[in-house]
Order: C-alpha cells, then sequence, then structure tokens
C-alpha cells in the first residue's frame, strides 16, 4: 500500500495548524505568520483535500469590509487554482480579549449579541465557500470559581444561541451543520460542555437537534483521562459524528496538540479501525500544532506525518481485520455474540422470565470458569500495530 495520500483519502487541514507560529504562554512565535494561500498550495503538493479556516484566520480582526472582500476574494482564487475544498469553517471566539469571559455564555449582554452578529457573518461565508459543517468549541466559555458564573443560567444562554443560530441557518437554507467541540479546560479553568457525553446530552435540549453534532477531538477527550475511541463509537451510534479532530496526545496534562499517531498510538491505531469499519464517510481532520522547535520545513514535515500515520494505520487496521487468525480468536472472545440481540426476535419479558435456561437451570459456575480470550486477540492486534506479522491477500 502506498503511503502518499490523495484528495480521495479526504485529508483536511486548519489554516491555524500549518500557521501556527508556535507561540505559547512562556514563549514568544518561533515562526513568521504563513500566508492562507501558501498554506493551500503546500496543503495541496501534500496530497490534502480540504483547508478549514476560524474567520479570523483569513481575514484580520476588524479588517474593514473592502479588506474582508479582498482577503476573501484571493482566498477563493487559491482554493479554485489548486482544487482544495472547504469542508468547515468555524469562528474564532477566544483571542481577543473582548471574549475574555466567554462569547455566548459571557456575563455582559452586549458581548454576547456581538459574538452572534461575528458569527453569522462567518456561517454566510462558510455557506457562500461551500462548507458543510460549521464547528463550534466553546473555549472561553467557563469559569475559574464557582461565583463567577450561574452554570444554569449559561446553559439556557448558550442553548439560545445555538437555537438562534439554527433558526439562522434553517431560513436562509444553507445546506450547513453544527459540530459542538468538547474540551474539559484550558484555556479557562472549567469549560463547558467538557466530554463528548455533556455535548450529546445538551444537543437533545436544542430546538432542532437534528442540525446539531459534535466535533471531538483526540486530545480534548484524552485529557479528561477518556477512551477516545469509545467516544467516537458513542457518538457514531448515536448519529452525532459530523467531523473530528485528529492528534496526537499524552496522557493528562496540557493540550499538546501533537501530529496524529504521536503520543497514544494504541489509541490511534484502535481509532482508525473503527472510522474505517463504521463507514465514516467525513473529513479526517487534523488539528494538531507542529512543535515550535520545527521550522518552516518541520511544520511541512509534520503535516505529512500526519497523513502518512494515518493511512499506515489503516493498512495495519485492515491487515489485523483480514487476518483468518484474527477472525477465529474474535469468535472465541464471543465477539459474534455480543452482536446478537439478547432476547429473541418476538420473545418478551415475560417468555425471559418462563425459560428455566436463563436463571433457574442456568449453570453460573461454569459460565463464571470461561476465560474470555482478550489477551490473545490484543496480543495479535499489537503485532499487526507494530508491524510484525504478514498476512496474504490484505487489500
Amino acid at each position: 500500500m502506498s503511503y502518499q495520500p490523495t484528495p480521495d483519502d479526504k485529508f483536511s487541514f486548519g489554516l491555524w495548524t500549518v500557521g501556527w507560529q508556535g507561540r505559547d504562554p512562556f514563549g514568544e512565535a518561533t515562526r513568521p505568520a504563513l500566508d492562507p494561500v501558501e498554506a493551500l498550495q503546500r496543503l495541496a503538493g501534500l496530497g490534502a483535500y480540504g483547508v478549514t479556516f476560524h474567520d479570523d484566520d483569513l481575514i484580520p480582526f476588524g479588517a474593514a469590509p473592502a479588506e474582508r472582500e479582498a482577503h476573501i476574494k484571493r482566498f477563493r482564487q487559491a482554493l479554485e487554482a489548486t482544487g482544495l475544498v472547504v469542508p468547515m469553517a468555524t469562528t474564532n471566539l477566544f483571542t481577543h480579549p473582548v471574549f475574555k469571559d466567554g462569547a455566548f455564555t459571557a456575563n455582559d449582554r452586549d458581548v454576547r449579541r456581538y459574538a452572534l452578529r461575528k458569527t453569522i457573518r462567518n456561517i454566510d461565508l462558510a455557506a457562500e465557500l461551500g462548507a458543510r459543517t460549521y464547528v463550534a468549541w466553546g473555549g472561553r466559555e467557563g469559569a475559574e470559581s464557582g461565583a463567577a458564573k450561574d452554570v444554569r443560567d449559561a446553559l439556557d444562554r448558550l442553548k439560545e444561541a445555538f437555537d438562534v443560530l439554527g433558526e439562522y441557518v434553517t431560513e436562509q437554507g444553507y445546506d450547513l451543520r453544527f459540530a459542538i467541540e468538547p474540551k474539559p479546560n484550558e484555556p479557562r479553568g472549567d469549560i463547558l460542555l467538557p466530554t463528548l457525553g455533556h455535548a450529546l446530552a445538551f444537543i437533545e435540549r436544542l430546538e432542532r437537534p437534528h442540525l446539531y453534532g459534535v466535533n471531538p477531538e483526540v486530545g480534548h477527550e484524552q485529557m479528561a483521562g477518556l477512551n477516545f475511541p469509545h467516544g467516537i463509537a458513542q457518538a457514531l451510534w448515536a448519529g452525532k459524528l459530523f467531523h473530528i479532530d485528529l492528534n496526537g496526545q499524552s496522557g493528562i496534562k496540557y493540550d499538546q496538540d501533537l501530529r496524529f499517531g504521536a503520543g497514544d498510538l494504541r489509541a490511534a491505531f484502535w481509532l482508525v479501525d473503527l472510522l474505517e469499519s463504521a463507514g465514516y464517510a467525513g473529513p479526517r481532520h487534523f488539528d494538531f500544532k507542529p512543535p515550535r522547535t520545527e521550522g518552516a520545513d518541520g511544520v511541512w514535515a509534520s503535516a505529512a506525518g500526519c497523513m502518512r500515520n494515518y493511512l499506515i494505520l489503516k493498512e495495519r487496521s485492515a491487515a489485523f481485520r483480514t487476518d483468518p487468525e484474527v477472525q477465529a480468536a474474535l469468535r472465541v472472545s464471543r465477539l459474534d455474540q455480543l452482536a446478537l440481540p439478547t432476547l429473541d426476535e418476538g420473545e418478551t419479558a415475560a417468555d425471559l422470565l418462563a425459560d428455566r435456561t436463563a436463571f433457574e437451570d442456568f449453570d453460573v459456575e461454569a459460565a463464571a470458569d470461561r476465560g474470555m480470550a482478550f489477551e490473545r486477540l490484543d496480543q495479535l492486534a499489537m503485532d499487526h500495530l507494530l508491524g510484525v506479522r504478514q498476512v496474504c491477500n490484505v487489500p
């Protein structure tokens, strides 16, 4: 299998990823600003298919109308020249000091109104450029102290904002869905909707829940000590995986945004295995940051590494799933039984109660003595992940 990506792989990058200058809370930038047009050209040359952006990535904050239109025109021309598409866009509601207490949930009402207007303005641009998903990350929607924010009121305001935006895209006839991006902390001490589960529960309270899904990020869930592939499985199960951010993270610490595959490699393997076996059709979007140790060449090496690692893991997953010994081990571990309904078709609770083999005559001790053979199965997965097991006829 070739590890050279093509647009068919649907790999996309945010302008803020390859364009990150390496500035962090303890150090100034180590790289110059990157021209968005150069970013498009370089990403297209690497084999990416899409690019995403915050409004402020593309248009300087506070730009006059004529300047704004000039930036948009130049960006659109570059998209046409490179063949890249814009599958997703989002709004920066966290960098400018006006958002220091949040945007949709700021205590100041006028800030909330400004945030909605800023978002709607960029939704119009996203629709114009063909985006089908609009991501919402509430990076400042939170608090550091208990008295600073009435969380119940804040959730009311968050619901209000999303309902307004949902009404707007419906009235405009835009083919656009929203993807909420959870994160537990950083930059706020505690952020609202910190995990996938919180976001999924919140969505069900909205007026148009069909318009809203999730945009989970590897590092965000792992910062909370959660199993990212399990969270993605639940999002898929709920039909709410509208978009996904891929990167790397090493345990519970700050948001590292390593290139995909760095950090928890086993979790990355199971994630790719899940996305590919589930037939996920959306973009494989990389939300990473090239380390501030890197110069310009290192930025593009890091971006290329994200795509290469995904393709390697995709190959390893395919080999694992087609390995006859793995298939036998799956049966020994009784995965085929898990896929069967516990009750037969048409069987009722009364029928279950009448079945003595289900309780009275069930040999509990014999069932308890049965091993599950998970270690053998897991080692086979490790062998494939580490590339030491060769299997023929792998696609």
